[in-house]
């Protein structure tokens, strides 16, 4: 299935000269979305076959690609979420958006050490966002062994920022 011609360019969101990528055209769709899960299981397996112990999504769209993979490949699922969402202690790393800085974190008991993940996401842009995700799991002593995404945004180089890691997406966009 061609999942590109299903997305959504909104332009101008959330602000002048952005070319929003909307997903959601893709998760209504239940034979797109079927496709898109297929695929994506497809790539965790190329990356680390059944040898790893969690997927590691992230706020918030990680969480609609990260869940259904976990089970369907019977892993368990670990959360990334923003500051203040976590409900048990965790540990947190800050990084540089755009607009200023951000914090992110995990619940400190969520991965063990030596555990090896696989990190998955809806898009990725600049790559920013990502690594912060990769610093969250070595900080608990979890070994990445790659990144899934729906979509990346290859003009915006974010593979450059983590080269030192496998990187897999199913829908390229180039422009």
């Amino acid at each position: 299935m061609d999942l590109e011609s299903k997305l959504r360019h909104v332009m101008d969101f959330p602000r002048p000269g952005i070319d929003f990528i909307d997903i959601t055209t893709v998760l209504q769709d239940a034979e797109a979305l079927k496709d898109c899960l297929g695929q994506m299981k497809e790539k965790v397996i190329e990356i680390a076959g059944e040898d790893f112990d969690l997927i590691v999504g992230p706020e918030s769209r990680g969480f609609i690609f990260g869940a259904p993979l976990a089970y369907m490949l019977g892993k368990g699922f670990v959360l990334i979420r923003k500051k203040g969402k976590l409900p048990y202690k965790t540990v947190s790393v800050e990084y540089e958006l755009e607009y200023g800085k951000d914090v992110l974190e995990i619940h400190e008991d969520a991965i063990e050490p030596g555990q090896k993940v696989v990190i998955v996401d809806d898009l990725l842009a600049t790559g920013g966002t990502s690594y912060s995700n990769i610093q969250l799991v070595k900080k608990l002593g979890g070994k990445v062994m790659g990144l899934v995404y729906f979509v990346e945004l290859t003009y915006l180089k974010g593979r450059e920022k983590l080269k030192d890691y496998r990187v897999e997406s199913i829908v390229k966009i180039h422009s």
